[in-house]
């Protein structure tokens, strides 16, 4: 073999399940069109958000890199979501984009085991129904016991700019040719998806007086147990919107728009649609939130969050000319929208290893999901899991009540998806168990156990869960006294007082306690919730009653006396490996799991 596994794509997910083999001991090889743009943010220039924040905290628990990149070339950092519960609070970092590239590429080539390959992958090698390898344009074969393909958005990869369309993977990058007809020609189903991107302007020309300023908090709430960076002055984000006037414009135009003129077959994201999509489906609003994001700290340049679009160029400068702020404003990038193939994910196990091609792997937005971070963890787990195959190792599989990265692949490979999936903390039906807290409780021996945690942060992180674990078990006896007129309290139930925030509460610890406030917080978050988690323990034990309960692979669904034809076509397409799968598949009700669990039990062997 001339490598032990091969990653296809240097986006988000590629780096991580590269790190990831290489750093498990397999000697791994990175595939990439170009060197100078692995790890390139071609959005925003952010990491985190919304449901997004708990992905990465779980990477890095995990071993992964995403969030120590991020904490080490953030420029402003926030934890979103403050008003609400803790358990949906969400961390956020904007990024200097091109030092965010620097430091994942250095830390891609100074890693051990790992080489950096520039070619574009034409095909597979497939033998046997198992995958040994990659061919390339230059009609080379590279060979390995396994291969991940992340691909992004590269694959046939069409941009769109009013009726502009140029070739691109991404802009200024050729697309990839070749590689989704080899894997129509092996028998895998594939669909056309739709995203986009808005213009990045000149900083130099906006008035940002007109403006809201956003400032990071203070100090900088970082993402990974590693990070070590302390306080710097963070720059600022702006806070701006459209107008009456921009809406016109847009409406005057959509017949020029590649999306309504029907240019675009791809389907695009629901839940970040494209200004035009805005203006339309929400016309009752006159105006729409828009952000002024830094692309770094060496260039001026802005991304316009909030304002994707498809328009011809002249028109995007007429629209955002009409926005506070930005009347004298000048495109440094158009906004476009690109169109790409995908594969559908009802086509993987929830390892992420394709169901009809041995030791072939899929993470990333070839699977149907949009953003760096459900990116970043697919990749992460794909890497974990091919490895541990050809090693012959049990392969790793969460489930939905023990991390969002268990969330995310389940809704992939159950329900599948026909527009890009969005991580959203409602998906979570765990989410009180599935804090950004709790990441390092709930999965870094699982890192620690297969190679990835070093023994160091093992320690560093069983050592910090010791102390929490012993504040929380004394927090009945230790009483403060919030103030002069009323009586002490114990933390435990200062903890529940929705009146006391946790810093007024620290400051009142006796001084013999010592604990520093990042694990005071957590021991007070898991305090704040052991109520409502105890009641939840029912369901929960339900949920695993289900997912105990295994189907096998060979299972026939045809002829099962009771079962719906619906619910037989769909459960023979997916092939849930358990009860609780089938049961979130859609079209298979409460009776058809009856049914089936009934079937079950007359022929468990057969």
């Amino acid at each position: 073999m001339d490598f032990e596994l091969i990653v296809v794509g240097g986006g988000h997910a590629g780096c991580e399940a590269a790190l990831a083999a290489a750093r498990m001991g397999f000697r791994t090889a990175l595939v990439t069109l170009d060197k100078n743009k692995i790890a390139q943010m071609s959005c925003n220039p952010a990491i985190g958000g919304l449901a997004k924040g708990q992905l990465v905290r779980e990477i890095d628990a995990l071993g992964g890199e995403m969030g120590y990149c991020a904490d080490m070339t953030g420029i402003q950092f926030r934890i979103l979501n403050r008003s609400k519960g803790p358990a949906v609070w969400s961390h956020r970092a904007q990024s200097d984009r091109a030092w965010y590239r620097e430091f994942m590429t250095n830390t891609i080539n100074s890693q051990q085991k790992l080489e950096v390959i520039e070619t574009e992958a034409k095909g597979l090698v497939v033998r046997s129904g198992r995958c040994q390898g990659i061919t390339t344009v230059s009609r080379e074969t590279i060979s390995a016991s396994a291969v991940i393909l992340t691909t992004g958005t590269f694959l046939n990869g069409l941009i769109h700019i009013g009726d502009k369309t140029i070739p691109a993977g991404r802009i200024d990058e050729k697309p990839s040719i070749g590689l989704s007809e080899n894997l129509a020609e092996l028998g895998l189903e594939i669909g056309r998806l739709k995203t986009g991107t808005p213009p990045r302007l000149d900083g130099n020309t906006i008035d940002f007086s007109k403006c809201t300023p956003q400032s990071g908090d203070i100090p900088p709430p970082y993402f990974s147990h590693r990070s070590e960076r302390g306080e710097f002055e963070q720059v600022k984000c702006y806070l701006t919107y459209t107008s009456e006037k921009t809406h016109a414009i847009i409406r005057e135009n959509l017949r020029f728009s590649a999306l309504y003129a029907g240019y675009i077959k791809g389907i695009g994201p629901r839940y970040c649609p494209s200004i035009e999509d805005k203006v339309v489906r929400f016309s009752d609003k006159d105006r729409h939130q828009l952000f002024l994001e830094p692309e770094g700290l060496s260039i001026t340049e802005y991304y316009l969050n909030g304002f994707s679009m498809s328009l011809p160029e002249h028109i995007q400068i007429q629209a955002v000319r009409t926005v506070a702020g930005l009347e004298q404003v000048e495109l440094t990038r158009p906004a476009y929208a690109i169109e790409y193939d995908f594969f559908p994910p009802h086509q993987l196990k929830p390892t992420l290893e394709s169901k009809y091609i041995e030791n072939l792997f899929f993470a990333g937005q070839i699977n149907g999901t949009s953003g760096y971070e459900e990116a970043a963890a697919q990749g992460l787990m794909a890497g974990i899991n091919a490895a541990l195959k050809i090693s012959g190792q049990q392969q790793v599989i969460f489930d939905r009540s023990q991390a969002y990265i268990g969330v995310l692949i389940d809704d992939l490979v159950t329900k599948s998806t026909s527009e890009p999936y969005r991580m959203f903390t409602s998906r979570a039906e765990y989410r009180l168990y599935l804090r950004e807290d709790n990441a390092e409780d709930r999965l870094s021996k699982i890192g620690h156990d297969i190679g990835l945690l070093s023994d160091k942060s093992w320690l560093k992180l069983s050592t910090e869960a010791e102390l929490r674990r012993n504040f929380i078990s004394e927090s009945s006896k230790i009483k403060i006294r919030l103030d002069d007129k009323t009586d002490p309290i114990t933390v435990r139930d200062a903890a529940k007082r929705p009146d006391i925030s946790f810093q007024d509460i620290y400051t009142k610890l006796p001084s013999q306690i010592a604990i520093d406030f990042g694990n005071f917080q957590k021991a007070m978050i898991h305090l704040k919730y052991e109520g409502y988690l105890a009641r939840a323990e029912q369901q929960l034990e339900k949920f695993r009653n289900l997912e105990s309960q295994k189907i096998p692979e060979w299972f026939d669904y045809s002829n099962l006396i009771g079962l719906k034809k619906e619910a037989a076509e769909k459960l023979a397409k997916v092939k849930p490996v358990s009860l609780g799968k089938a049961s979130r598949i859609s079209g298979v009700t409460p009776s058809d799991i009856a049914v089936l669990m009934v079937h079950l039990k007359r022929r468990p062997g057969q």
